[in-house]
């Protein structure tokens, strides 16, 4: 009972999709981010300074979060259809490679 073989277990980061709204770890996610200059862009490293969402990696999502206007929501300002293109774009081409 003395609590020599206690584990620690490092603690894993989960972040909530804006399209299904299920949690995942953050890394299977990728990272939407409004920069303090009003830029809106896809942060694929996670740690670009700036106001973040989070979206599966899933055309699906994507759309839901569109259709649900979440990620506008989230990061307080107006999401340009670019940026959803982009998106998609790269969504596709991961899941093809």
């Amino acid at each position: 009972m003395g609590g020599k073989n206690v584990v620690h277990v490092k603690k894993v980061p989960l972040r909530q999709c804006t399209g299904c709204n299920e949690r995942k770890e953050k890394k299977e996610l990728i990272r939407i981010i409004r920069t303090p200059e009003e830029e809106i862009l896809v942060d694929f490293t996670g740690k670009k300074n700036g106001r973040g969402a989070y979206i599966c990696n899933s055309v699906e999502c994507l759309r839901l979060a569109k259709k649900k206007k979440s990620l506008e929501r989230s990061l307080n300002t107006a999401i340009p259809e670019q940026v959803y293109q982009e998106l998609e774009k790269e969504m596709c081409t991961d899941e093809k490679g």
